[in-house]
C-alpha cells in the first residue's frame, strides 16, 4: 500500500444496518401479504377488465355534461389553490419556532405539531373537517390546508435552519431589529427554496383535491364518485379525462414558474 495514499474511509456501518432492515422489511412484506398474482392474469380476469374498459368507452361529451364538469373542474382548482394558500400562511408562521428561533423548548413543540399534522392524511383530514363544516369544498380546502400546512412548516423550517446566519448578524450588529434583519436578510436567502417547495405541493394538492370529493368534499372527485356508484361508466370517463387534463395543466404551470425561480 503506498504510504503517501490517505487511509480509505470508514464503513459507515448505520447505513449498511438500515439498508439491510429495508431490505428485510421489503422481504417480509412480500411473504406475509397473499398476493394472487396468478388469478391476476387469468383468461376470466383479463376479459373482465377489457369489459370493464370497454364500458368507459366513449366519453360523454354533451354540451350541459361538458359545462358541469368545466365548473367542477374550477372547483377543485380553487380548493387546490386556496388550500396551498392557507398552508403557506400557517406553515411560514409554523416555521419561525420551528427554526428554533425562540428556544429549544418551542422548537421541540412546534416540530412535534408539524409531524402530527402531516402524519394525517387528506383523506382522514377530509373526513374530520366535513363533519365540522359540513359536505362541500370547504372542509375538503380545509383539510388541504392542514396536511400541507405541517408538510410546508416542516420545509420553510428546515431552509431558514440552513439559512447562512451571517447576514442577518451583520444587520443586527449595525443596529437593525430582529424583525428587520429576518426580513432583508434570511428571508430573501430562503424565498426562492420556499416558492419551490410551495409550487411543488400545489402540484400534489391539485391530485388530493380530485380525490377529496369521494368523501364529499366538492369538484371533480364528487362527481366521480357519484356516476361511478351509478355505473355510468362514459360520463365517468368524461370526469376522468378532465382530472387527467387539470393535473397535466397544474403541473406544467409549476414547472414553468419553479424553473424561472431557480434559473
Amino acid at each position: 500500500m503506498n504510504p503517501n495514499m490517505p487511509k480509505p474511509p470508514r464503513h459507515d456501518w448505520t447505513i449498511i444496518i438500515l439498508m439491510a432492515l429495508l431490505a428485510a422489511l421489503i422481504i417480509a412484506s412480500f411473504a406475509t401479504l397473499p398476493l394472487k398474482w396468478r388469478e391476476f392474469f387469468t383468461v376470466d380476469a383479463i376479459n373482465s377488465t377489457l369489459e370493464l374498459l370497454a364500458g368507459f368507452t366513449p366519453p360523454e361529451t354533451g354540451l350541459p355534461f361538458l359545462t358541469k364538469t368545466f365548473w367542477a373542474a374550477i372547483e377543485t382548482l380553487a380548493m387546490s389553490g386556496l388550500g396551498t394558500l392557507l398552508a403557506v400562511v400557517f406553515g411560514l408562521a409554523f416555521s419561525l419556532p420551528a427554526s428554533g428561533r425562540f428556544g429549544a423548548a418551542p422548537r421541540a413543540a412546534m416540530r412535534g405539531l408539524l409531524n402530527v399534522l402531516r402524519s394525517i392524511p387528506e383523506l382522514v383530514w377530509a373526513s374530520i373537517m366535513l363533519i365540522a363544516a359540513g359536505l362541500g369544498p370547504l372542509g375538503g380546502t380545509l383539510a388541504l390546508a392542514a396536511h400541507t400546512a405541517g408538510v410546508l412548516g416542516r420545509l420553510f423550517a428546515d431552509s431558514l435552519e440552513n439559512a447562512a446566519p451571517l447576514p442577518e448578524q451583520s444587520l443586527r450588529t449595525n443596529g437593525a431589529s430582529a424583525t428587520a434583519a429576518f426580513f432583508y436578510a434570511t428571508l430573501p436567502q430562503t424565498l426562492p427554496q420556499m416558492m419551490s417547495y410551495t409550487l411543488y405541493r400545489w402540484e400534489n394538492n391539485i391530485r388530493a383535491a380530485a380525490i377529496l370529493g369521494v368523501v364529499g368534499a366538492g369538484g371533480l372527485g364528487q362527481m366521480l364518485k357519484y356516476h361511478l356508484s351509478l355505473f355510468q361508466m362514459p360520463l365517468a370517463a368524461t370526469v376522468i379525462i378532465a382530472m387527467l387534463l387539470l393535473v397535466a395543466l397544474v403541473d406544467g404551470v409549476s414547472f414553468a414558474m419553479r424553473r424561472a425561480l431557480t434559473r
